[in-house]
């Protein structure tokens, strides 16, 4: 069983400058002989300091590096940034009952804070239910050993080293929906032909579609009105909840009403057309918003399938921008990936964003990371990016026709020919370094504007041969 892990640290936002560092040449002195301490502590930089005309210069990720901070340099923007460390404060896991034989409690597929409630006191959500894959005939079928479980938000509270759960809002629709036979929705995809094909847990009877399913990957809080957005693979869309459960209202894609039936939850067409072209479970990973509650953000999990699956290796996810008063997307952007060829064994397609959480309109924090745990891990990654500086592409990258190439089929020379600026990175935990045992870091909230706390999925204790699950 996966427990989840709760990392509490100091996160610094900005560069606050709190390290003293030192140099002491002595006459005669040749600069790679040069000693530095910082804070009175002796530091070896990876690389040997320059004299030039008598003035010394040193790397800057060396120097940073030698001094505790993480180090990013932007390509597009020529920049290097320093961001100081954080550091551990407390680990937690999770205590509750099974579900059924084999079956662990999920929680964690996503994270937050809401203003006002105790430090301790979170909002968190399990994805679309227990499920998994068994091969039949050499195909790889999709699973769901407990059909009408039910998609929920849980309170919940950490406290000596433990999660305990307060409350549970399971998702609801106002009337019946046509799977579950309740109010209650199910976890089960929503469109034949389409989403992946529903099996029992022997993968011997084909499940039934709800139109109404969700698959929970993303919870963000709107002050305004006292609700949750949910970020949802299936659609890919994002989804307005009351605080007691019950949905409101689905962001979707142009042309996805016409394929499901749902006169219980108004289905706006407001997220732009490309966004069908999802990759099968790795749709819209992460949902945030500002706490103004005057915009919000999601973000794919990978690069769209434009113009086809050949685009799975893209190192380019959209990003887009709401105004939460009208629904309607004001703007879309570029955030780019790490290379995969830095690290060993992984492939670019294994690398994706898992979730966020907003600062500000133009600060987010986003969780980057490989498909490994334990020690094969090399990429578990929460930056804070800036957007102020970013392009805004929305509507000009989505047709190869019109543009030339799609926004997956551009390279980085491509990016940069084309005048497009992704959104700024600089790394805020190295959660590798903390030696975070897990494969998915699912939910991360900011709590006070210096404590970050995240939390794994841990997949209902289920093992799986895909690393998508």
């Amino acid at each position: 069983m996966k427990k989840k892990w709760f990392i509490c640290a100091s996160a610094a936002l900005a560069l606050t400058g709190t390290g003293i560092v030192s140099a002491a040449p002595v006459g005669g002195t040749t600069a790679d002989q040069v000693k530095f301490s910082n804070n009175g502590q002796a530091i070896a930089p990876a690389s040997p300091a320059v004299n030039i005309d008598g003035r010394l210069y040193l790397p800057v990720r060396a120097i940073g590096e030698a001094t505790g901070k993480y180090v990013d340099w932007d390509e597009f923007r020529g920049s290097a940034a320093l961001t100081d460390k954080p550091v551990l404060t407390g680990k937690y896991a999770l205590k509750a009952p099974d579900l059924a034989d084999g079956i662990k409690m999920g929680v964690g597929s996503s994270l937050t804070h809401l203003p006002g409630n105790p430090d301790d006191v979170f909002y968190s959500t399990a994805d679309r239910g227990p499920n998994g894959q068994v091969e039949v005939n050499g195909k790889s079928l999709r699973t769901f050993p407990l059909a009408d479980y039910t998609p929920s938000i849980y309170k919940i509270r950490i406290a000596d080293g433990e999660i305990k759960i307060v409350d549970q809002f399971p998702l609801k629709v106002k009337g019946t929906d046509p799977v579950s036979g309740k109010a209650n929705i199910t976890g089960l995809p929503n469109i034949k032909g389409r989403d992946e094909a529903p099996y029992d847990a022997k993968a011997e009877k084909e499940l039934p579609y709800d139109p109404y399913g969700l698959d929970i990957e993303g919870i963000a809080y709107n002050p305004k009105d006292d609700t949750f957005w949910i970020s949802d693979e299936y659609g890919p869309s994002i989804v307005h909840v009351q605080r007691d459960g019950t949905i409101l209202e689905r962001i979707v894609p142009q042309g996805w009403a016409a394929q499901a039936s749902t006169p219980l939850v108004p289905a706006r067409e407001t997220l732009p057309a490309v966004y069908n072209k999802l990759r099968q479970n790795r749709g819209a990973e992460s949902v945030g918003i500002t706490p103004d509650g005057k915009y919000m953000f999601m973000a794919m999990q990978n690069a769209l399938r434009n113009p086809d699956k050949s685009m799975d290796n893209s190192r380019q996810v959209r990003l887009i921008k709401f105004d939460l008063a009208t629904l309607k997307p004001v703007a879309e952007y570029v955030y780019l990936l790490e290379d995969a060829s830095a690290f060993k064994n992984l492939v670019q397609g294994d690398i994706v964003v898992s979730v966020m959480t907003v600062v500000n309109e133009n600060t987010l924090l986003i969780d980057e990371r490989d498909k490994f745990a334990g020690d094969k891990a090399q990429l578990k990654r929460i930056y804070a990016i800036d957007l102020s500086n970013a392009t805004n592409i929305l509507g000009k990258y989505d047709d190869a026709v019109a543009a030339g190439k799609t926004l997956e089929q551009m390279t980085v020379a491509d990016l940069k020919s084309n005048g497009i600026f992704p959104a700024a990175k600089r790394t805020v935990l190295d959660a590798v370094a903390f030696k975070f045992p897990y494969e998915k870091i699912e939910g991360i909230s900011l709590v006070n504007g210096n404590t970050l706390a995240i939390v794994n999925d841990n997949d209902f204790g289920i093992d799986s041969a895909s690393p998508e699950n």
